[in-house]
């Protein structure tokens, strides 16, 4: 991994979208969903975040890496695309990576899917 700092390239999460079963979404947010759900679409990278969301803060690559049979680098590889949907963050301290996910985003992308209850 690089010790540059990281720029994230999803859109900002302000101002959710209506969920998709009450409006169409536009150009713009169908991309970021689009981006979003691919990064998901990994079985690897869907427990990776699974793992990190419910660590309950921050964790240590060096506690995630032991838990998968792939080598480190796939393991970064999948933390960077995580990373570059914009559903985790991370920083570099010393020779570790800590990540920590982005509820914001990942609130974002359960409003695109929640749909009312029917209760009739």
């Amino acid at each position: 991994m690089s010790k540059q700092e990281l720029t994230l390239t999803a859109p900002p999460v302000a101002g959710c979208c209506a969920p998709i079963s009450s409006a169409a979404l536009d150009a713009e947010q169908a991309a970021a969903g689009a981006a979003a759900f691919k990064a998901l679409a990994d079985p690897v990278r869907l427990r990776l975040l699974s793992i990190i969301a419910s660590a309950g803060g921050e964790m240590c690559v060096c506690d995630i890496t032991p838990q998968f049979d792939v080598s480190g680098p796939t393991i970064s590889h999948h933390l960077k695309v995580l990373r570059e949907a914009g559903l985790v963050d991370c920083e570099r301290r010393g020779t570790w990576v800590y990540y920590w996910p982005i509820p914001e985003r990942i609130q974002w992308i359960a409003g695109l899917l929640a749909t009312p209850v029917n209760l009739g």
